[in-house]
């Protein structure tokens, strides 16, 4: 009889073992919070679908981005939900409205203890629901948005946010919001391009989150879910167009376009676990079919080993935590 020369099994035979071994690791750096401050609320408005997760107010937004800079996650990405819309935004380009005072505020909070990052699209914006500005047709303005967008940015940019992230996938918007924020006298503003953002049905619980006043749906700008190749056509544009960083999203059933962009990026990438990824670990722990805290680490480990130097997790102050408790 014989028996195996090569024993993997030794290198797990105990927890300090496995922890020795380990490839891949979490760090609270390596996460980035996702939050959502909505005008018009004097407490914060919690979402059935998204259980733990809240619409916060400007002193709930500070509270949390300041929890979630003392346990050390790397940043804070902020979305802003405005009491009125209209056809083309507006009020995205309000110093004082609700995303750029959020920023503002955060900003102040939180200083340089961890990178301020906001949201840059109209689709929170727009009484219809879409990234962009319509034609009269109804089809979505790919030039006329870019020009808002660049203004966006300034505005972003001024408001204190050290990363503006375009998340509408408008060709060319990378080099449009750059070229506005160095002529604005802000170089030293990053662009984390949303580079290969899929349609996606895991989005749902987001758009309770934004108060979507969407019908229809993305499919003429997000990328389509079957393509593979031509996300490494986007990631390429937006690389030459000077995107600082790059991001796949959603991030749990696109793990192989994360591994290829990360393979050919020059650039720290990053990935969405979005809302959808989120609702459905709480609700299948929340009928006892899972461990909770197990599969949330699971999740967002399989996300860093796919290739993420930073993940967007709504869990990021959670996992901070149970870092520093040793817990990972």
């Amino acid at each position: 009889m014989s028996f195996p020369t090569h024993r993997p099994r030794r290198m797990r035979q105990s927890a300090a073992m496995r922890r020795l071994v380990a490839e891949t690791r979490l760090h609270p750096a390596d996460l980035i919070l996702p939050v959502f401050v909505r005008e018009g609320i004097s407490q914060p408005v919690a979402l059935q679908s998204m259980p733990g997760v809240v619409q916060h107010t400007r002193d709930t937004l500070k509270a949390a981005a300041a929890e979630a800079a003392g346990l050390g996650v790397g940043g804070i990405m902020l979305f802003g939900i405005p009491e009125t819309r209209d056809a083309t935004g507006s009020a995205s380009l309000d110093p004082d409205g609700v995303l750029n005072d959020g920023i503002r505020a955060v900003k102040q909070e939180v200083g340089d203890s961890m990178v301020v990052m906001s949201d840059l699209c109209l689709d929170e914006f727009t009484d219809h629901g879409h990234c962009g500005v319509l034609t009269e047709g109804g089809a979505v303005d790919n030039d006329a948005t870019l020009e808002i967008y660049g203004r966006m940015g300034v505005v972003q940019a001024e408001a204190g946010a050290d990363l503006v992230g375009p998340s509408g996938m408008m060709d060319g918007q990378v080099a449009v919001i750059r070229q506005e924020l160095d002529d604005a006298g802000h170089q030293d503003t990053g662009i984390l391009a949303y580079a290969a953002k899929y349609s996606s049905a895991f989005y749902g619980p987001f758009r309770e989150a934004v108060d979507s006043q969407l019908t229809g749906d993305r499919k003429t700008y997000q990328m389509d879910p079957a393509n593979r190749r031509e996300a490494l056509l986007e990631v390429s544009l937006d690389l030459d167009e000077g995107a600082d960083m790059v991001m796949v999203k959603p991030a749990m059933s696109y793990l192989d376009i994360l591994r290829d962009v990360a393979d050919v990026s020059d650039v720290p990438v990053s990935a969405y676990q979005i809302s959808g990824e989120y609702a459905m670990i709480e609700a299948a722990a929340a009928n006892g079919w899972i461990d909770r805290d197990a599969a949330v680490m699971e999740s967002v480990l399989s996300i860093r080993r796919a290739g993420a130097d930073t993940v967007l997790t709504y869990w990021a102050t959670d996992l901070a935590r149970w870092i520093k408790e040793g817990r990972l």
